[in-house]
C-alpha cells in the first residue's frame, strides 16, 4: 500500500523555502540599516505578530476544530485546547534548552580590541544556531498549514518571512561587524534560514509515513500554540525594544488589517 501523500505538498515545501530564505534578505539589509535607526523593524515585527496572532485565533484553531469534529464530535473542543497548549509547551521547551536571546552588550559594544571582536562574532554564530533550531517548528508549521489550506499557508509563510528578515539581520550584523566579510555574514543568515525548509521536509516525512489523518487537526492546534508563543515571547517584545509602543501597536494593527482584509477578498 502506498503511503498517503498530502495535498499541495510541493507548494508547501516552496512556501517554507520562501519563508526560511527571507533571513538572507535580512542579511543583505544589514549593510544598509544602522542599528540606531531601525524603527521600521519595530513596525515590521509588530506586523508579523499581528498576522500570526489573528490567523491562529481565527482560522487555524477553527480549522483544527472542524477537522477534529469529524472524528471526535463530542470532544473536539477539548482536543483543540490540549493541542494548542501542547504547541505552547513544545515552544517553551525549545526556548528553555536553546534560548534565542543573546546578551545585548555583545551587539552594542564598540570593537575596541580583538577579544571584543571575537565575542561579537561568537554572538552572531550563537544567534544563527539558535534561530536555525527555532526555525524547525516554523517550517513544519508552514508545511502543515499549506497542505490543508493553501490560502492560509501563503499567509503564514508571508508572516514568517516578515519576521525572518530581522532574524537575518540579528545573525548577519555581528558577523559583519566582527569580520568585515559580507559573504560570510550572508552565509550565516542563509544557514539559519535553510533549517525552515528542512523542518518542512521532516513534516512531509511524518505526515506521509507516520501521522494518521485524524491527528492533523490536533497538530493544527499545536501549530497555533507555537505561533502564539513565538508572537508573545519574541516578536512583540522585540518590536517594543526596537521602537516605542506606538510603532509596535501600529505594526500589530496593520498586520491584523492586512490579513483580515486579504482573507475577506480571497473568500
Amino acid at each position: 500500500m502506498q503511503p498517503h501523500m498530502p495535498h499541495n505538498y510541493q507548494i508547501a515545501l516552496l512556501m517554507s523555502l520562501f519563508a526560511g530564505l527571507a533571513t538572507v534578505i535580512g542579511g543583505c539589509f544589514t549593510f544598509f540599516i544602522k542599528r540606531d535607526n531601525i524603527k521600521a523593524l519595530s513596525i515590521g515585527l509588530g506586523f508579523s505578530a499581528g498576522v500570526m496572532i489573528f490567523l491562529s485565533f481565527t482560522d487555524i484553531l477553527q480549522g483544527a476544530r472542524e477537522m477534529l469534529s469529524k472524528y471526535f464530535p463530542n470532544n473536539a473542543d477539548w482536543l483543540v485546547f490540549l493541542g494548542f497548549f501542547s504547541g505552547v509547551a513544545i515552544a517553551v521547551l525549545i526556548d528553555y534548552f536553546i534560548p534565542d536571546h543573546i546578551e545585548e552588550d555583545l551587539f552594542t559594544a564598540q570593537e575596541n580590541c580583538t577579544h571584543r571582536s571575537h565575542r561579537i562574532k561568537r554572538a552572531g554564530i550563537l544567534t544563527a544556531i539558535a534561530i536555525a533550531i527555532h526555525n524547525f517548528p516554523e517550517g513544519m508549521a508552514t508545511f502543515f498549514v499549506t497542505t490543508q489550506d493553501l490560502t492560509m499557508g501563503v499567509s503564514v509563510a508571508i508572516a514568517i518571512a516578515l519576521h525572518n528578515i530581522p532574524e537575518g539581520i540579528a545573525v548577519a550584523l555581528p558577523i559583519y561587524h566582527a569580520t568585515g566579510k559580507k559573504r560570510l555574514a550572508i552565509g550565516y543568515s542563509f544557514l539559519s534560514g535553510i533549517s525552515e525548509p528542512i523542518g518542512a521536509l521532516i513534516g512531509l516525512f511524518i505526515l506521509q509515513y507516520f501521522l494518521p489523518q485524524l491527528a492533523v487537526g490536533f497538530l493544527f492546534a499545536a501549530v497555533a500554540g507555537i505561533m502564539i508563543y513565538i508572537s508573545f515571547d519574541t516578536l512583540l517584545p522585540l518590536s517594543r525594544d526596537y521602537g516605542d509602543g506606538h510603532y509596535s501597536v501600529f505594526g500589530i494593527m496593520s498586520g491584523i488589517f492586512f490579513i483580515w482584509i486579504s482573507l475577506l477578498f480571497i473568500k
